[in-house]
């Protein structure tokens, strides 16, 4: 596996227990992420904010079926699951585009769409 990928498939993992040390870790310092429709971050202390959302009770359960590579450009798609505070569940796929540099995440594009 390429060090890109592994450090996709680290972040996936770390998210998965909201490990804030390990993201964080795997940014670059400028990072950005764009959730279109959602939000447009900059920075490592913006990201770390929204790693955990006020919403939900404990990490997601993401699945990755797909991860795909192409120069400095990992894709990742998957599911999620997430238990919401007010007791229901969110349901979502997701496509996750990576731009990498030095094997960190220096942009990170996420596209959500949740599932009833």
């Amino acid at each position: 596996m390429s060090p890109n990928k592994i450090t996709a498939a680290k972040y996936m993992e770390a998210f998965t227990r909201s490990d804030h040390t390990a993201i964080l870790s795997l940014l670059t310092d400028d990072v950005v992420w764009i959730m279109p429709g959602g939000f447009h971050l900059v920075g490592k202390e913006a990201f770390d904010k929204e790693i955990e959302n006020d919403a939900f009770v404990g990490p997601p359960d993401i699945t990755v079926t797909r991860v795909i590579e192409e120069n400095d450009i990992v894709v990742a798609e998957g599911s999620v699951r997430s238990t919401r505070r007010d007791g229901g569940v969110l349901h979502a796929v997701f496509c996750d585009v990576f731009v990498m540099e030095n094997a960190k995440i220096k942009q990170l594009t996420s596209y959500v769409t949740v599932l009833e």
